[in-house]
């Protein structure tokens, strides 16, 4: 069971309630706020291991919380993972792309939180490779030094934004990265992608795979992520 300290921010009583009741029951410690203000000002003081943000937060929102703790050098490497009410598409890749970890969409199953949590905990306590480091992921190698990608020990050939797509993804499995994320990883002086041109990019990617294209999935609405 997980000793970490955890971050409950929402003003919702009754969803308080409830995220920390199955958090504690996990071992978690946890702490809850009800306000973007007073999540600030925690995050800086304590520095917990993880935050569960709500978006709707009365005065400094969730994405606004997002943000500043992002931008801060004490609090930049914190995992956040959103909390927000279903079909917000749009706030949803916003926070993503202010740098939330993760996110959960209301009405949500606890379940489905704890696993969350777990797995942005985990991931955060692992080793991050380096960009020259070789990935080994399931059936794929990929070689960032030699632009070389081999699944089952057989070559295949990319284009350069399709390296560079897959190694952003495959570096950080379970990490959620928007079209705009890709955008930025991809993006050379010898390469042109854009927000629309990254679906297409994928399309390739994964039927040059074959049948280890099925680790790069879609999370619809906001962009993609290597399976773990």
């Amino acid at each position: 069971m997980g000793k970490e300290s955890i971050l409950v921010v929402d003003d919702e009583e009754d969803i308080l309630e409830l995220v920390e009741y199955n958090l504690c029951k996990e071992g978690y410690i946890v702490s809850c706020v009800t306000t973007g203000e007073e999540a600030l000002v925690h995050a800086r003081e304590k520095k917990p291991d993880l935050i569960v943000l709500d978006l709707m937060l009365p005065g400094v929102d969730g994405l606004e919380v997002c943000r500043r703790l992002r931008s801060a050098a004490d609090t930049a490497r914190i995992p956040i993972v959103i909390l927000t009410a279903k079909g917000e598409e749009a706030d949803i890749v916003t926070g993503l792309e202010l740098g939330a970890d993760d996110y959960v969409t209301k009405p949500f199953s606890p379940r489905v939180l704890l696993a969350r949590v777990r797995t942005v905990l985990r991931r955060n306590r692992a080793e991050v490779p380096s960009e020259t480091d070789i990935v080994v992921t399931n059936e794929i190698t990929i070689d960032p030094g030699r632009y070389i990608v081999r699944v089952d020990g057989k070559q295949v050939d990319l284009t350069l934004t399709e390296f560079r797509i897959l190694h952003t993804l495959a570096r950080r499995p379970g990490w959620v990265f928007t079209r705009y994320q890709l955008v930025e990883a991809a993006r050379g002086e010898d390469t042109e992608v854009t927000d629309r041109s990254v679906d297409v990019h994928i399309v390739s990617l994964r039927r040059k795979l074959g049948r280890a294209g099925k680790y790069v999935e879609t999370v619809r609405g906001v962009g993609y992520r290597f399976r773990e």
